[in-house]
């Protein structure tokens, strides 16, 4: 992945993100709702679930908003019934594109993950035509003028706290961690006072495609475009090496 700025990246998508805020609150809230139907409403018990919340601490969602999404959850009329549909397809350029949604209307969401690769002069694969090309992994970057901690002293804390890997990079800190892992290294670093500039669980390219001809980035920017608009997709996963803003 050497040559890819992963946290130019995130600041890039965080800004878009920071314009349709409540779309991440809606996003996790999804998350929320099924991890509790599919393992109950204690973390402690429940890794997914656990997994989200950190999650949800990482994009800054408010204590309260996540104990009210839990408890809804929970509740006795429960939350809407949603199914989790992964879609794998190509885009322009030779890239790979990766889809998660969150659907109580599987041929509605269908038919717009579909539209949305055709009008961007791609399409939807089958299940595993792609995916063989990401590793699911948690991915937590940190702002270095956002962090206080000696770059040695943050490599031993993640990686006692059980992460895989840890890179610096002129900008930022990125740790790897298996999605087992995840939540631990979180919260060691939560212990810390070390705020992250993005954490999640992810799906991370092996490698990355350059697309550079401005009729194929219009295309391939189309799709993309597209599917983060749909409120029924969760996350986007692609192996574009974006240019940097």
């Amino acid at each position: 992945m050497s040559g890819h700025s992963k946290f130019a990246n995130i600041k890039h998508k965080k800004e878009k993100n920071d314009a349709a805020k409540g779309k991440i609150f809606t996003i996790i809230g999804k998350e929320i709702a099924v991890a509790v139907k599919e393992g109950g409403p204690n973390p402690a018990n429940n890794f997914k679930l656990a997994t989200v919340i950190a999650k949800a601490k990482a994009n800054n969602m408010p204590n309260d908003t996540i104990e009210r999404g839990i408890k809804k959850a929970s509740g006795a009329d429960g939350a809407v019934d949603y199914k989790s549909i992964t879609y794998e397809g190509y885009g322009p350029g030779g890239t790979a594109i990766i889809v998660e949604a969150l659907t109580d209307n599987s041929n509605r969401t269908a038919a717009n993950v579909k539209s949305a690769f055709t009008k961007g002069n791609g399409n939807v694969g089958t299940p595993g035509c792609v995916s063989y090309m990401f590793d699911n992994k948690g991915q937590i970057l940190i702002d270095k003028e956002e962090c206080k901690m000696a770059s040695d002293d943050l490599m031993m804390l993640v990686l006692d706290a059980g992460a895989d890997d840890f890179n610096e990079e002129e900008d930022s800190y990125e740790i790897l961690t298996s999605p087992e892992n995840f939540q631990p290294v979180v919260e060691a670093l939560g212990k810390e006072g070390i705020e992250t500039a993005s954490a999640e669980v992810t799906m991370i390219p092996q490698n990355y495609v350059s697309v550079t001809d401005p009729e194929t980035v219009k295309y391939l920017t189309r799709i993309l475009d597209l599917l983060d608009e749909d409120d029924d997709v969760q996350a986007v996963y692609h192996n574009w090496d974006e240019p940097e803003e």
